[in-house]
């Protein structure tokens, strides 16, 4: 995997948690079990749900809790009171009513939050205080189109919620209010009054919608050639986000990119490849000199003991999580339980003796497999002696454990395809040949080894030379294949990568997309399969873009014993984001 950029370090921790904290909150008032966070987008479940109300826009100056908790919030009253087929079929062509009319249509499920519900209603009410302010703020209702939507959107807001404008901005939209309040006082009045029914409050949305659409129509028509002009400009730059209702959140923090792949979709059955030929599974001790193997292994036994990490606690926190109760014979000698036959003779020669009886003993056990998959494509090559650590450190707690690992890694045989490509183009380069590299599947570690006799091998992830390029998505498939031959009942796979899938040969000759694609597609079968749990750790990018299960990470900064505490968090938790 490849990528550029990298995500701020604020986000690997704080904010994961708190978007995790908000897609449980949206989850349990709208009943939506499907509801999480991928990429730093609401899905649900493999679909992204659109946002388009303006007050629920993601913004750097609305990051504080409540007014997180508010959109959550928002969001979860829109799944539960909105029919979206109908409020698809009534929505405004024109970019400037339909924002009115988002904005109206998320208004009215605010109103209908439970009186009981006080701290929903209080968030609701702190976010589009807050964002009220900061449009205000901003100076994005100075000029004549921002000061009618702004004042029609505080009109609007404080008919449906029976609270008075907000007190900051009172005197600057009253002359404004004033003269707009004849043309839209019916429609006003109907809100509240029809805000139980989404059809009938929709016709007065709509009018209200269309009646702001034509104002501002007029106001342009008389603005131009003159000097307002120019003045309002920034305004209209930043309604040209608001109105742009496909818009990807670009501002968001990095996360694993997304896209449509044409060569995938045309291809004949999806994913293809055009030559396994040249396709190897190693292991990779082999790869590497046993000389050289022992001197990486003292580097990592070195840096490891400088961190100064609890594996004692951390294989304790494995055994609470993944461990499950099996019977274990019988504890005999207690005072309660089953009657022991064998003890009856005591309580003729000692009655005051208790200890008559036997009891089901149960010792925690973990019928589980964890397989650590690397990608060990050319960008992972500045986190390799990290990665190195963290994951014998987690290896060496696992099988403290007695949980069953495995250490596998995917590159490719070469840069830039290699012999399939050359194979390629002798064939004269045919169209959309699907995946043209040889694929190197490593195993550092397989499940009958024990830590201690693998480590040597773990070492191995040191060899810069086994970095090239990364096809994820036949190697996710690899990894699931090996884990479905292994007895243990539940299975589960941590990826770990810096980026998006990357072969240059295969993207040049497909699109950029391909790869990526494959992955989603490959990911989403095993998950519906239910066989394989799938969980991604993205270092320095967030990667839910294509695993339901995520942590986002930063290397070597983070290596520290919280991490390893969130990471075996997000190995145990099922159904974790």
């Amino acid at each position: 995997m490849s990528t550029e950029a990298t995500a701020p370090a604020a986000y690997t921790r704080a904010q994961q948690d708190t978007d995790e904290l908000c897609a449980g909150a949206i989850r349990a008032l709208s009943a939506s079990p499907s509801i999480r966070y991928r990429g730093r987008r609401l899905h649900d479940g493999h679909r992204p749900l659109p946002i388009h109300a303006a007050h629920l826009q993601a913004d750097v100056a609305l990051q504080d809790l409540p007014s997180l908790r508010g959109a959550a919030d928002s969001v979860a009253l829109r799944l539960l009171h909105t029919d979206a087929a109908l409020h698809k079929s009534l929505c405004p062509v024109e970019p400037v009513a339909r924002l009115v009319f988002e904005l109206l249509e998320q208004l009215r499920v605010e109103t209908l939050a439970p009186d009981q519900h006080a701290g929903v209603i209080a968030n609701l009410r702190h976010r589009f205080t807050a964002w009220s302010h900061a449009f205000y703020d901003s100076g994005l209702a100075e000029g004549a189109s921002g000061l009618l939507l702004y004042t029609v959107f505080q009109m609007c807001w404080s008919r449906l919620t029976a609270r008075p404008v907000l007190e900051k901005t009172e005197d600057f939209i009253e002359a404004t209010r004033w003269s707009v309040s004849s043309a839209l006082s019916g429609d006003l009045a109907g809100l509240r009054r029809q805000r139980a029914d989404q059809a009938a409050f929709a016709r007065h949305a709509l009018a209200i919608a269309h009646a702001v659409d034509a104002m501002l129509k007029e106001a342009q028509a008389a603005r131009d050639g003159s000097q307002d002009e120019a003045g309002d400009a920034k305004a209209q730059a930043a309604f040209k986000l608001l109105l742009d209702f496909d818009s990807d959140n670009d501002h968001l923090p990095d996360a694993a990119p997304l896209g449509d792949s044409r060569a995938f979709s045309d291809g004949q059955g999806g994913y293809q490849t055009y030559s396994t030929t040249y396709d190897r599974e190693e292991k990779a001790g082999e790869l590497v000199r046993h000389a050289l193997l022992l001197e990486y292994r003292e580097r990592m036994d070195g840096r490891i003991a400088s961190l100064g990490i609890n594996t004692a606690r951390l294989a304790r926190r494995f055994t609470q999580l993944l461990a499950v109760p099996q019977r274990d014979g019988w504890s005999f000698g207690e005072e309660e339980g089953y009657i022991d036959g064998r003890r009856l003779a005591q309580l003729i020669s000692s009655p005051s003796e208790r200890r008559l009886f036997r009891k089901e003993q149960f010792l925690p056990q973990a019928d589980c497999l964890v397989t650590f998959l690397v990608d060990c494509s050319g960008s992972m090559k500045t986190h390799a002696e990290s990665v190195a650590v963290l994951l014998d450190i987690l290896l060496r707690a696992l099988d403290q454990a007695g949980i069953a690992t495995e250490l596998l890694g995917f590159t490719t045989g070469a840069w830039n395809g290699g012999r399939v490509k050359r194979d390629w183009m002798r064939a004269r380069s045919p169209a959309n040949p699907g995946r043209l590299n040889e694929l190197v599947h490593m195993v550092f570690k397989d499940g009958e080894t024990s830590w201690r006799r693998a480590r040597p091998d773990i070492a191995a992830l040191l060899k810069a030379d086994l970095y090239r390029e990364g096809v994820d998505g036949e190697a996710v498939d690899w990894a699931c294949t090996r884990m479905l031959a292994r007895p243990e009942r539940r299975r589960i796979l941590l990826v770990v990568s810096d980026g998006c899938p990357m072969d240059t040969a295969t993207n040049l000759a497909n699109d950029e997309f391909y790869l990526a694609q494959h992955l989603k597609q490959v990911v989403a079968r095993r998950e519906a399969q239910g066989a394989v749990e799938i969980c991604g750790l993205g270092l320095g990018l967030d990667l839910g873009a294509y695993y339901s299960r995520s942590l986002a990470t930063t290397l070597p900064a983070s290596l520290n014993n919280e991490l390893f505490s969130e990471i075996a968090q997000l190995i145990g938790g099922r159904g974790r984001r």
